[in-house]
């Protein structure tokens, strides 16, 4: 990757894996627009970079609302007239229903964020993406979204969250898409997997044997800081090791 000043947004920014990754790459001194849903949770979060004189600017947006879509690719394409990394981290689990009987009304919550909201978002904000010399795409996924890791021979293969496995799965597709459809341009995408971390995505239920979440994000920021001859279209694991889709 060319050296200088990056431009990244972050989506869903102000807690978790998403205040994590922000403020590691601020702390590479790239300029981290600090996507929020809540204006008031967001400049908390910004305020608090601030104060530690880290490049952190507040974005809101709401990845389920297309209005509020159309708001901050304004207020970028104002501020900077680029974006060279976009991070898909917004996010939801969707209740842990199984498959038998997780309802419409839960898939459809779900899917709204963590699949249509990365599709709205992405689209949006390409035309930006394309003034860059070297976008990136991140998408915040699962290792609990990939076929071979559900395998029959898999720990996790008796996991059944339906909505949020299967979602976390067309997330996956989406990438893989968007990779080959962008292959040329020298926007790089690629899906994540930060692995299993205690943030707030589990619902506020104990969270035994789960990780650091800054340790998670390190996987997001690699992926953010691509250099230019990098890979696209692969499922990156906080392991070190590629996913299969």
């Amino acid at each position: 990757m060319q050296s200088f000043q990056r431009i990244a947004l972050v989506t869903g920014a102000n807690t978790g894996l998403g205040l994590h990754a922000a403020e590691q790459l601020a702390k590479r001194g790239v300029t981290v627009l600090l996507g929020a849903r809540d204006p008031g949770r967001g400049q908390s979060a910004v305020d608090d970079f601030r104060r530690r004189s880290l490049p952190v600017e507040l974005v809101v947006v709401d990845v389920t609302d297309e209005t509020s879509i159309a708001d901050a690719v304004e207020v970028v394409q104002n501020r900077h007239g680029r974006l060279d990394v976009l991070i898909n981290n917004a996010g939801i689990s969707g209740g842990f229903a199984p498959t038998s009987s997780v309802t419409l009304e839960d898939l459809r919550r779900t899917y709204e964020t963590n699949v249509f909201g990365v599709t709205a978002v992405t689209n949006a904000f390409l035309p930006l993406l394309r003034q860059s010399t070297a976008a990136r795409i991140v998408n915040v996924s699962s290792g609990l979204g990939s076929e071979a890791v559900l395998g029959a021979s898999s720990r996790f293969s008796k996991l059944n969250n339906a909505a949020y496995q299967s979602s976390k799965a067309a997330l996956n597709m989406l990438t893989y898409l968007y990779a080959n459809e962008l292959r040329n341009t020298g926007i790089l995408v690629n899906a994540v997997s930060p692995g299993y971390r205690a943030t707030a995505l589990n619902g506020g239920r104990p969270a035994p044997g789960a990780g650091d979440p800054a340790e998670g994000a390190e996987i997001i920021v690699k992926a953010a800081m691509l250099p230019d001859d990098g890979p696209t279209g692969t499922f990156m694991a906080d392991t070190g090791v590629d996913y299969s889709w």
